[in-house]
């Protein structure tokens, strides 16, 4: 992983988590794209370690061994996510960052087959894939705490501004109506919901109050 940009203490995501190399990380990774593409294809209930074992082309007591069920699978793609190199957006600007943050998660939840909609769901029938998620969802905002960080650095915000609160307020009218209404996509959400929460933001929504010390 690339580390982020330094900014205030907390904003620098966790390290990536060791994984092993050589054929045992390509055995992983065709394990984890057969779930993936299992999960596309036939949803939670149709998801079974005997036919992401065969689609990945390994035996069935490699996948019991290593991931134990379904659950543990789930867990292990999630987990992967968190793996990856990326970064929030750094267009210069508050409302650009969260725009174009927001047209990612658009663009990840009208993808098909629909994976980014189909492990949410996932992870409201297994605790494994649960856990992971809350991990992940930790993890993506904690990366995207300098986006906050740099627009306060600019003067956009003022100091003590809440960043998770401000990343939830900017994100959520996407997840809703994605996610929640399953609406058709609106091309103008992304831009719309980024520039009010930019707004408030820089109004003091989320600005906590000072702590005595700072006084």
């Amino acid at each position: 992983m690339t580390p982020a940009e330094p900014g205030p203490e907390g904003t620098r995501p966790p390290p990536t988590r060791r994984r092993p190399g050589g054929r045992t990380a390509r055995i992983r990774q065709q394990v984890l794209d057969a779930v993936v593409a299992e999960l596309g294809e036939h949803g939670y209930d149709g998801l079974t370690t005997d036919a992401v074992a065969a689609r990945a082309g390994v035996h069935r007591t490699t996948v019991y061994r290593r991931w134990g069920d379904v659950g543990g699978l789930l867990a292990d793609v999630l987990d992967a996510a968190s793996d990856d190199d990326w970064q929030p957006p750094d267009t210069g600007s508050l409302e650009g960052d969260l725009a174009t943050l927001n047209q990612e998660i658009q663009t990840a939840f009208t993808a098909q087959p629909p994976i980014a909609t189909a492990l949410i769901a996932a992870s409201f029938r297994s605790e494994k894939a649960a856990q992971a998620q809350q991990r992940l969802w930790e993890d993506r905002y904690t990366r995207c705490e300098i986006t906050v960080s740099r627009a306060v650095r600019r003067g956009e915000l003022p100091p003590h501004t809440d960043a998770r609160r401000l990343l939830i307020a900017a994100t959520a009218p996407l997840y809703h109506q994605l996610v929640l209404l399953r609406t058709t996509p609106d091309p103008q959400l992304p831009g719309h919901a980024a520039r009010t929460a930019a707004l408030a933001a820089a109004a003091g929504a989320f600005a906590d109050p000072p702590s005595a010390c700072d006084a």
